[in-house]
């Protein structure tokens, strides 16, 4: 077999040749292929897509977490009394703020002061004059539709919870909210939320004044709904 022979390259740079070696295949394989890879994956991951986010993802992965904790708790019912307890249990709470900010945040935004949606930190509200029609509005909706019903698409616990999560909104008034909606009536204060001591595991007394806006915990683009 004859011996391979070095090839020089007919250019010079500062007097030095160089040899003719081209790279192997696989190498320009791997090369190319990464930048390939790399255009895939930032059209996948960093194009705002929901649900891709690393951040998405440890959310879900949380959420699912607490979902597996609620055979603890067994299915709560949306009474003034479970409301109530759950309003002061941040543990809990924090499965309801997840709910919300996964759900809710395009029409009442991040911190519930009200995009398409209605402010949830005021004290006016149109379809809500107790606590427990928090739960009935995000179960079943409100205005034809634009608040859409949550009850196939949210467990029965994360409907309390994130009513629960809501209704702790008007102990956190905000002065940059939305203004309430023209039909939105002043209503009265929740009930004062149980001391622990009547409610196990519960956490400090939350404080029961300042009402929340629009009910609508739960909503998506089309249209805010209180």
């Amino acid at each position: 077999m004859a011996e391979s022979q070095d090839v020089v390259r007919d250019h010079g740079y500062d007097g030095i040749q160089e040899y003719d070696n081209p790279l192997p295949g696989w190498w320009n394989f791997l090369f190319y292929g990464s930048i390939i890879f790399s255009a895939l994956y930032m059209l996948y991951y960093h194009t705002g897509a929901p649900n891709r986010s690393r951040d998405d993802a440890y959310n879900k992965a949380v959420a699912d977490n607490l979902r597996l904790q609620f055979a603890e708790i067994g299915e709560l019912q949306p009474d003034e009394a479970t409301l109530l307890k759950y309003m002061a249990e941040p543990r809990w709470l924090t499965v309801g703020e997840l709910v919300f900010k996964g759900n809710c945040v395009s029409c009442h935004g991040p911190e519930g002061q009200g995009l398409v949606g209605p402010n949830l930190h005021d004290d006016s509200w149109i379809h809500v004059k107790t606590l427990t029609d928090i739960p009935k509005v995000i179960t079943n909706g409100a205005k034809g539709g634009a608040m859409p019903a949550w009850k196939t698409r949210l467990h029965p616990n994360e409907v309390v919870l994130v009513a629960c999560y809501v209704a702790n909104m008007r102990s956190a008034p905000l002065t940059s909210g939305k203004p309430p909606e023209k039909e939105a009536k002043v209503i009265p204060a929740w009930p004062a939320v149980p001391p622990p001591s009547a409610a196990p595991a519960a956490a400090p007394e939350a404080p029961a004044t300042n009402a929340t806006g629009g009910t609508e915990a739960a909503s998506q683009p089309p249209s805010g709904a209180s």
